[in-house]
Formats: C-alpha cells, sequence, structure tokens
C-alpha cells in the first residue's frame, strides 16, 4: 500500500473518533483527498429524526467545499475493523455532482477495497438531466 492511502486511512480512523453516533451507534469516518494533496476529514452526525442525519463523507465534501476546495482525487471510509462500507446513495449522488470520476477507497482496518464511483453509481443523474 503506498503512503498516500495509509495517510488516508489513518485520517479517516481519526475522523471515526468523532462520530456522533448516539442512536445507531455505527461510526463512520472519511478522509477526502483534494488535487493537491490536502485530506479533509468528517465523520458522520446523527439526529433523533434520522432524515437529518449526514453520513461522514458528506461531511468531508461539504466541508472540503465550504472551505474552498473543488478538485478532489479520492475519499476513504472506515467504520469498523472487520467490516467494509462503501457510500449510501446520497452520498454516491453529491459526490458524483461535484467529484465523479473519484475513486472511492474503503477498509474495514485491515484489507482495502478500491472503486471508481461511476462503477458504485452507474447511469448517475447529472447536469445532463437538467436542461
Amino acid at each position: 500500500m503506498n503512503a498516500t492511502k495509509e495517510r488516508l486511512i489513518g485520517a479517516a480512523k481519526q475522523a471515526r473518533k468523532f462520530s456522533q453516533a448516539k442512536y445507531s451507534r455505527f461510526k463512520v469516518g472519511a478522509a477526502l483527498l483534494t488535487n493537491d494533496n490536502t485530506i479533509i476529514t468528517g465523520c458522520n452526525v446523527e439526529s433523533s429524526s434520522y432524515g437529518l442525519t449526514i453520513c461522514a463523507e458528506r461531511v468531508a465534501l461539504t466541508k472540503a467545499l465550504s472551505e474552498g476546495y473543488n478538485q478532489f482525487t479520492s475519499i476513504t471510509i472506515f467504520a469498523k475493523d472487520g467490516h467494509f462500507i462503501s457510500p449510501c446513495g446520497a452520498c454516491r449522488q453529491l459526490l458524483f455532482d461535484y467529484a465523479p470520476d473519484i475513486q472511492v477507497i474503503m477498509t474495514d482496518g485491515h484489507e482495502v477495497k478500491e472503486y471508481p464511483l461511476k462503477e458504485l453509481l452507474p447511469l448517475a443523474f447529472d447536469d445532463s438531466n437538467m436542461d
């Protein structure tokens, strides 16, 4: 594994520690890599009204966008040892809106799986649907 992936996995694991998952107890951390190699992290933040819950991936992306970053190469997701977690549909769509060519890296703490976002969201809704 290369040093950048190791940094991303470490950042996602660290971000998971800040998760606000008092209802589900399902803690997730994400680390988003920008084109200039900056890592922006996020964790899930739950609400008692589950529809208002924000996933770690969306926290990282909106945080990055709000800080002026707009080009991304990959996002790493870590939930807990022994379990791979992929982005939910809402996260896939928002990531596609701002980073359609991003690589999605998932780790269970031991192994790594990597997929292009376009493979995880085939036939995505995009700007062409807005005409």
